[in-house]
């Protein structure tokens, strides 16, 4: 995965089983009166008395002047806190492109419902390339709501900085459904074959993994099908790797069968 789509970064936390048995010994254990985890505890108390400290700092330097609301919005690109929804919003139309920008990318580290719209109008009419690539980050974090065409058109139209980020919020808004998956994958298939930039080509490489199990047979054979042809064709070393790399990952028997073939005939080292 290229460095872009490595960096696309802000993911969720996955949810984990509980083991009863496990969980029957941490509560022995609890029971004992470890003076360690009264000492975990507290550390993770006072990181939380913190984080809460910096927020309220924060709320209030986005009320302040441009260079307190800039130290606000540092704190809001880090942290997240409902609170800063509102503050933050207005932001939005700051007539400093460096405040618009760093309020959208908050805006994706605190993401809410009421900031799609005005995003989604950023990125159709901003005329910063740095705001729009920004935007093109913080709606992968929006995946729910209607934001796949946007992205599409983006990936499609844009400059070379905003089609990096709108090739992976592809793949955090298509893994939402099944038809969702299947618009950002055309897309990305597309952009995979024609798009100038290679760090581009490699990044739709990444998100078509991430959309793989989403897709109908037909679709993944294209996908592979892709993957194959950029493995061979394409002219950038980077590219090659990924696609390499994306096709290993499939661990099926025919795929890498295939890559052999590739090997004996000369056509890949």
């Amino acid at each position: 995965m290229s460095e872009l789509a490595h960096q696309s970064g802000d993911q969720g936390l996955t949810d984990l089983s509980i083991d009863p048995d496990v969980l029957e010994r941490e509560l022995a254990a609890e029971l004992l009166g470890d003076p360690l985890d009264e000492l975990d505890f507290q550390k993770s108390a006072d990181e939380e008395l913190l984080v809460a400290r910096e927020c309220d700092a924060g709320l209030q330097q986005l009320k302040g002047g441009h260079d307190e609301q800039l130290q606000g919005l540092r704190v809001f690109c880090e942290h997240r806190d409902p609170r800063a929804v509102a503050l933050l919003l207005p932001l939005l139309d700051a007539s400093c492109p460096v405040l618009r920008m760093s309020a959208v990318y908050a805006l994706g580290r605190n993401p809410s419902p009421t900031a799609v719209e005005p995003l989604l109008k950023l990125l159709q009419a901003d005329a910063n390339g740095y705001v729009r690539k920004a935007v093109a980050w913080s709606l992968g974090n929006h995946s729910d709501a209607p934001v796949l065409n946007p992205l599409v058109r983006a990936l499609q139209t844009d400059i070379a900085a905003v089609r990096l980020w709108a090739s992976v919020s592809l793949a955090e808004a298509g893994v939402t459904s099944a038809a969702k998956a299947d618009l950002a994958a055309s897309q990305l298939l597309i952009s995979l074959q024609i798009d100038s930039e290679p760090v581009v080509r490699s990044n739709c490489i990444w998100s078509l993994c991430q959309l793989l199990e989403h897709l109908v047979d037909s679709r993944c054979q294209e996908v592979v099908e892709a993957f194959v042809n950029a493995l061979v064709h394409d002219q950038d070393a980077s590219v090659r790797d990924e696609a390499r790399a994306a096709l290993e990952q499939q661990e099926s028997p025919e795929v890498l069968e295939r890559l052999q073939t590739l090997v004996d005939e000369g056509l890949i080292a």
